[in-house]
């Protein structure tokens, strides 16, 4: 729960106050949607809300046009905010830019990835390797957040502060939203072996091949995810 916040006669320090309040409520409001806490494409009442954390209009009201500039929720005069929903056509939009993205952030971090961002990326693929060599074959596997370091790693180098905002503010919070429901040790080794030639394309500085396995790796991706979601 989100306490109420003071009031004061400074309307600057009234404005800081609620500024870190709908900052707070724009943060469990996220992640309740990404749990699946909030069902997508449910109805957000701000009533509800308002009393569910015990908070003003004001403040729920910015926390709400920050998930919409998220777009994590859509809003309009007439059916006022709802969780969006998770379609492949929405899934395929969304892949289409990870894939020029990412390639992107790939080629960028051929060449800017410093030393210990090398070692640091070597360590990420080898424990995704290391933990898909311990798993049973009958066993459904989890390694997700292995999948998310790595591409978080490589954002990460490409030293461009914008295409950093754009994946790891704005494009990896939406895609956990479309969880492959298809998973899988065959998946996950496949998933590997692209992580290591993506590594050792950044390690022999090849920009070229560094983006072409990129996006072969996302496209990939992009066709199970699609499958996953209309079949799954």
């Amino acid at each position: 729960m989100i306490h109420q916040e003071t009031k004061t006669s400074s309307p600057e320090v009234s404005g800081v106050a609620r500024g870190t309040l709908a900052e707070q409520l724009f943060d469990q409001l996220t992640e309740a949607i990404l749990q699946g806490e909030i069902p997508l494409g449910s109805k957000l009442s701000e009533p509800l809300l308002a009393q569910k954390y015990n908070v003003s209009r004001g403040p729920l009201r910015e926390a709400l046009h920050r998930l919409q500039e998220r777009r994590l929720i859509t809003r309009s005069a007439n059916h006022g905010a709802r969780v969006i929903e998770a379609t492949p056509e929405r899934l395929n939009e969304l892949f289409e830019v990870r894939e020029m993205l990412e390639g992107l952030a790939a080629r960028s971090a051929a060449v800017n990835m410093t030393g210990s961002e090398r070692e640091a990326l070597r360590t990420i693929v080898e424990n995704q390797e290391a933990q898909l060599a311990g798993l049973q074959p009958e066993v459904h596997t989890a390694l997700g957040a292995a999948d998310r370091d790595f591409h978080f790693q490589i954002a990460q180098a490409s030293r461009n502060p914008l295409l950093i905002g754009l994946l790891c503010a704005e494009l990896y919070p939406l895609l956990r939203l479309y969880r492959s429901r298809n998973d899988n040790i065959a998946l996950r080794e496949r998933s590997a072996v692209e992580h290591r030639r993506i590594y050792d394309a950044i390690i022999d500085k090849d920009p070229d091949v560094a983006e072409m396995m990129m996006r072969r790796h996302i496209a990939s991706a992009r066709a199970r995810r699609i499958e996953a979601l209309r079949y799954g």
